[in-house]
């Protein structure tokens, strides 16, 4: 008799519309492929707490914002939590996955990141800018993000802390992202209209730009699961962190040829097998 193959639960919003993507075709396809090797199904993350029992482990992928089904998502982690379920990616990623937060942890540290504050006391230490980003901790897909002028910055911040992060508008060339299964790097895509920025096309990273992705990869931690490093390139030519996406990271796979998505493919088959091997939980 055969062995059993694990059985994967695999978290999407088939119905959630994204601002230029169609989040449910990249979801069709992955699971398409990933079906050769799991016993998997498709649930809305409303509907994962209930579910986790039938499951050995759960794939977190095109959800939308965490924001819209936060009781929810938060029932999920405790439910996985208490039944030591593996979540992939694990749910000790530090950076989107717990807010935005890490970008005030990495300014601090002297990362190469958009110089980003909490406070309006502390807009002295940002770069002189003519406009500023204004935009939630705990915001996702540029809900709540707001471009305010020099003059006007105090007010939109206000009196409280701690829920607001403020960065000046950086005039940058393009952005750039960073793709990895695990600790290891697959693709990388740049919008090369900054007025069109989710028309990507392919991107050849140089060795600089590869080990100022791997940074942020190395101080996230997370030994299994996929990230996306999304950088500007900064009027002075340098990469800056505009954003480290390790919850459920949209992978443009529809900008890549057949073989670059097939090896994608190959790289998260074999990660998600090591992950089930490697008995990681969700704590």
């Amino acid at each position: 008799m055969p062995p059993a193959r694990p059985r994967v639960l695999y978290l999407t919003d088939l119905a959630y519309q994204a601002r230029g993507r169609r989040y449910c075709d990249e979801d069709i396809f992955l699971t398409s492929r990933l079906r050769a090797d799991f016993d998997l199904a498709l649930c809305h993350p409303r509907d994962a707490a209930a579910l986790l029992d039938a499951f050995d482990a759960v794939v977190v992928r095109n959800t939308g914002p965490v924001l819209a089904h936060r009781d929810a998502y938060a029932a999920f982690r405790e439910r996985a939590a208490a039944r030591g379920t593996p979540v992939y990616n694990p749910l000790t990623g530090k950076a989107d996955m717990a807010g935005k937060q890490y970008l005030l942890e990495l300014t601090a540290a002297g990362y190469p990141v958009i110089p980003t504050v909490d406070r309006a006391e502390d807009l002295h230490l940002l770069p002189a800018a003519d406009r500023y980003v204004v935009k939630p901790k705990l915001g996702a897909d540029s809900l709540g993000l707001r471009v305010v002028p020099a003059d006007g910055v105090r007010d939109a911040v206000g009196p409280a802390a701690g829920d607001l992060l403020v960065q000046p508008c950086v005039d940058f060339a393009y952005e750039v992202s960073f793709y990895f299964v695990d600790q290891d790097f697959q693709y990388a895509l740049h919008a090369p209209d900054t007025g069109r920025r989710w028309e990507l096309v392919p991107y050849e990273p140089t060795p600089a730009d590869l080990g100022f992705a791997r940074r942020f990869i190395e101080w996230n931690g997370l030994d299994h699961g996929i990230q996306r490093v999304d950088a500007c390139r900064a009027p002075g030519g340098e990469l800056l962190l505009v954003e480290l996406e390790d919850l459920n990271p949209y992978l443009s796979l529809d900008a890549l040829d057949d073989r670059r998505r097939d090896a994608f493919v190959t790289a998260v088959t074999a990660s998600l097998h090591r992950f089930l091997r490697s008995g990681t939980a969700s704590r």
